[in-house]
């Protein structure tokens, strides 16, 4: 039985988030919505664009929400991420961060640029930049491609301005291609908690990436976009004045990951909330100090540690996994709670918890309010 069925009748109900079935992933929607609008307002009073990126949410709905706040169009991790977008209607200013290699995804690239306006892809190879081209050439209209910078971590991107370089002069060599900017995204340095210390990784990076333009302007190819930037460096990168457009993500729910950071520069509560969560229930309570919930590595992703307690347990109460369906709730001492007990906990690490589901449960308060698809999952390639 789908999410759909199970808690349609749910939906405007006064209370009806209490009558979920769990694991639930649920979505406060007055905080997604003052989430994306205050990024929109820092990015506007900063002269940035925004281009946030979809691989955190996988939602149509979610994505057309930063479209309406201002957004100029949207960051995909894969293929199969844009074409969800453009199935539903958001064609305008798609962006491709990771190389699109094979000959089939190569094929759907240029099919999408057929029905979508300014899509851009990122490359690093020239071999890369050939082989675009020519699909390019046989789909018959042109595609807008950036040079992808290696932030240091040599996963992708050009390591060097010569690289560069050469990269662009393989670019124009295709006339189906056209130079449309460069893209660095600092990811190792986004969950630096202290500020001072990311500002400082984010300013050498910075001065590693304006070599870069500097030496590509001098070939007469000066990037009028320079994309990256994070949620994690977003402050700091507005400061420093480089990037043209941002490519943040996880402001609009705030993983517990981000939330250990000081985003501001100024050790006070981070500017965005949590929105997103996981409601679980108290399925086993048989051991003094120890509850058992239903919600396991399937309910969260476990490459940052365990998830936070937001509600439903004393203050105290910590999370440890103990398996694919079930979790520990460790509880101050003399303390216990009783079977079914409804527990909220904020997620480690939020954009591969979101691809363990299927739906969002929205709510405004404690009361379903609609149900949206993670739409592109099992599409991200």
């Amino acid at each position: 039985m789908t999410d759909e069925e199970l808690h349609r009748l749910l939906i405007g109900r006064p209370g009806s988030r209490q009558a979920l079935n769990t694991p639930a992933l649920i979505l406060d929607l007055a905080v997604l919505k003052a989430n994306i609008a205050r990024m929109a307002e820092f990015a506007a009073s900063g002269g940035l664009a925004l281009r946030p990126h979809v691989k955190t949410h996988k939602s149509p709905h979610i994505a057309r929400l930063q479209i309406e706040a201002g957004a100029i169009g949207l960051c995909c991790a894969k293929i199969g991420e844009a074409e969800v977008m453009a199935e539903h209607g958001l064609t305008s200013g798609l962006h491709l961060t990771s190389p699109v290699v094979p000959l089939p995804a190569l094929q759907r690239l240029v099919a999408l640029n057929l029905r979508t306006e300014d899509l851009s892809c990122v490359v690093d190879h020239p071999a890369n930049v050939e082989a675009l081209g020519e699909a390019a050439r046989t789909s018959g209209r042109p595609l807008g491609v950036m040079i992808d910078i290696d932030p240091g971590i040599r996963r992708t991107g050009v390591g060097s301005p010569a690289a560069a370089l050469r990269l662009l002069e393989a670019i124009r060599r295709e006339p189906f291609l056209r130079f449309a900017g460069v893209q660095c995204y600092c990811g190792a340095q986004q969950h630096i908690e202290s500020f001072a210390a990311r500002r400082q990784a984010i300013v050498e990076r910075n001065a590693f990436i304006a070599e870069i333009v500097e030496t590509l302007a001098a070939a007469d190819a000066r990037p009028s976009v320079i994309t990256g930037g994070g949620t994690g460096t977003h402050r700091i990168d507005a400061e420093l004045g480089l990037f043209t457009e941002l490519q943040v993500g996880s402001y609009v729910f705030m993983d517990r990951e981000y939330l250990d950071c000081d985003l501001a520069g100024d050790g006070g509560p981070s500017p965005f909330e949590t929105s997103l969560m996981v409601d679980a229930r108290v399925v086993s309570a048989n051991s003094p100090g120890l509850v058992t919930v239903d919600a396991g590595f399937k309910a969260f992703s476990t490459d940052a540690g365990a998830p936070s307690v937001l509600a439903g347990a004393p203050k105290g109460s910590t999370y440890r996994f103990m398996g694919d369906e079930h979790g520990a709730l460790l509880l101050p001492s003399g303390v216990n709670l009783p079977l079914a007990s409804l527990v909220t906990f904020g997620v480690p690490h939020c954009d591969p918890t979101v691809n363990l589901y299927d739906t969002y449960h929205v709510v405004e308060a404690d009361t379903l309010c609609a149900m949206w698809p993670v739409a592109a999952r099992g599409r991200s390639r």
